[in-house]
This record gives structure tokens, C-alpha cells and sequence, in this order.
């Protein structure tokens, strides 16, 4: 099955939002739905989407108050789970594959416990759903959570910074592989982030996030009873996810494909043309009429 593989990028009002979405490939084959992280938005995903829109409908929006797409009012990342389940509605996507990644597993998990019918797949990178994830660098972050005092307030929001986003592409990663990388990408992510209202709506989800490992057990259990098909793509040098999280996954999931590679944190940054031909093997092998 081939579509078109020129991705094209909309604006789309959702429920009083509007999201900037990225869309290519045929309407009749299985839905792709691609989620970023923090602190970028749903272009980290373009050196893949030509090579995969050959294969599927891709939708790939930039979360609320990232990238193109509006700051929301009191967001949550259940918020945005609602918001990207009437995307897929509006868009015509019903049954898809959800790429999880950072902060886009609590909204792709979100909508796969609502709809598990809906999911032919998980493909998770270097996104946390388990304890084990959580290493030395969550320790400020979970003071926070359990006692938001202005000293810990001010600890959990210090990565809200240029040096900060610059760490989610470099932090502990060797320098060769850091220097694959492109700085005008974290550039672009911090001039977002300092328009109005973007730090703001980062301090609501750094709240939230606490939320979301409260529903780990939760989250868990749905992995074990469901057990959709699923294939782990991992860059190891991670100081934000620690690399046991991968064990914990495949605990959940003991059939999953999974491949741990020699990247960083936002892994299609250095392994892009790796990763698209692993995805589209998954597709096929899983959808075998595509």
C-alpha cells in the first residue's frame, strides 16, 4: 500500500484549541499516531515520516502549548489525551499504532486504556511508565511532588531553561553522537518555550507528570491484560530514563520486539533511518495486509 509521502502540516481546531498537525500518507492504511516529548514538538519525527507514510495514515501533532499548537487552559496531560482522541476522529483515523515517547506516553497510554480496541500497536522510546525509569536525576522532581515548598518548586522547574533543553539532547551522551545532532534543533525548542504562556504550561505539567506515575500500577496492569503488540526502540544514553525501565517494559510485555541502541534520549535525532526501517518492519509483520 502507498500513499503520498509528502508530509504536509495543518492547523486543526479541536475543542476550542488548535493544533498544528502533521499528516502524509494513504487514508485507507493503518493510523500511525506519533507523540513527542518535552521539550520539542512533532518535527522531531520528520527524517521518519516520508519513509513511514509509505506504509501508514500519519498523524503527528505538536502537543498544546509546543511547537504550532495553542496553550490550553489548565492543561493535563489527560486534557490532551481528549484532545488528540477528537483529532483522530476528525482526521478519520480509527485503529492505529501509538508511538510513545517522554511526555507523550501519559497521553498515548491515556487513549490506549480508554480505547484498547483501537490500538494495533505501541511502539515506546524512551518513555517512562514504571519506577525503575526514575534515576537520580527525578530525586528534585519527586521532593516536589511530595512537598511543593518554594525550595523544591524552584529545584523542579530549573531545567525550564536554554541550558536545560539543550540537556535533553546531550546529557550524557558521547560526544560523537552528540555531534550528529543539530543545535539549531534546541534553539528552535527554547524559542517556543519563551513565548507566552509555554513556561507556565511546562510548570502545570511537571505538576501533573506526578499524577501520571500515581496510575504506573494502572498503566501496568493494562499492558499485562492486553498485551498489544509492541517494539521497544531505546537510546541507552539516557540520563532522564534509566536504562532498567527497559526491563520493567518487558516485564509487561514479555513478547515485545526490543532494540536498545547507541543513542540519546531523543534517538531519531542520530538514528532516524535505523529506526524508520525497524518501525516498518513492526507494521507490516503486525498488519500483514499493508
Amino acid at each position: 500500500m502507498h500513499g503520498s509521502i509528502t508530509p504536509r502540516t495543518e492547523k486543526i481546531a479541536i475543542d476550542g484549541a488548535t493544533l498544528a498537525v502533521t499528516i502524509a500518507g494513504a487514508e485507507k492504511a493503518p493510523g500511525l499516531l506519533l507523540l513527542h516529548g518535552m521539550p520539542n514538538a512533532a518535527r522531531m519525527f520528520l527524517p521518519v515520516i516520508p519513509e513511514l507514510a509509505s506504509h501508514c495514515r500519519i498523524v503527528a501533532p505538536d502537543l498544546p502549548g509546543l511547537g504550532g499548537s495553542d496553550v490550553i487552559a489548565n492543561p493535563t496531560f489527560d486534557r490532551f489525551a481528549d484532545l488528540i482522541e477528537a483529532l483522530l476522529d476528525q482526521v478519520g483515523v480509527g485503529k492505529t499504532f501509538i508511538y510513545l515517547h517522554d511526555y507523550g506516553a501519559p497521553v498515548g497510554l491515556e487513549i490506549a486504556m480508554r480505547l484498547p480496541d483501537r490500538v494495533l500497536g505501541l511502539i515506546i522510546q524512551n518513555a517512562n511508565a514504571h519506577l525503575s525509569g526514575h534515576g537520580p536525576t527525578w530525586a528534585e522532581t519527586k521532593d516536589f511532588w511530595s512537598h511543593p515548598d518554594p525550595e523544591n518548586t524552584k529545584a523542579a522547574f530549573a531545567h525550564l531553561t536554554f541550558e536545560g533543553t539543550q540537556a535533553q539532547y546531550v546529557d550524557s551522551v558521547p560526544d560523537d553522537i552528540a555531534a550528529r545532532m543539530d543545535p539549531k534543533d534546541w534553539e528552535e525548542d527554547w524559542r517556543v518555550m519563551s513565548l507566552p504562556g509555554r513556561l507556565d504550561l511546562q510548570k502545570d505539567l511537571v505538576r501533573d507528570y506526578g499524577r501520571y506515575v500515581e496510575r504506573f500500577p494502572e498503566i501496568a496492569a493494562y499492558l499485562k491484560a492486553q498485551q498489544p503488540p509492541a517494539m521497544m526502540l531505546w537510546g541507552r544514553h539516557d540520563p532522564f530514563f534509566a536504562l532498567a525501565e527497559t526491563q520493567s517494559w518487558l516485564e509487561d510485555l514479555p513478547r515485545m520486539e526490543a532494540h536498545v541502541l547507541d543513542g540519546p534520549h531523543l534517538l531519531l535525532e542520530t538514528h532516524a533511518e535505523l529506526c524508520a526501517m525497524l518501525i516498518k518492519r513492526f507494521v507490516a509483520r503486525t498488519t500483514p495486509d499493508v
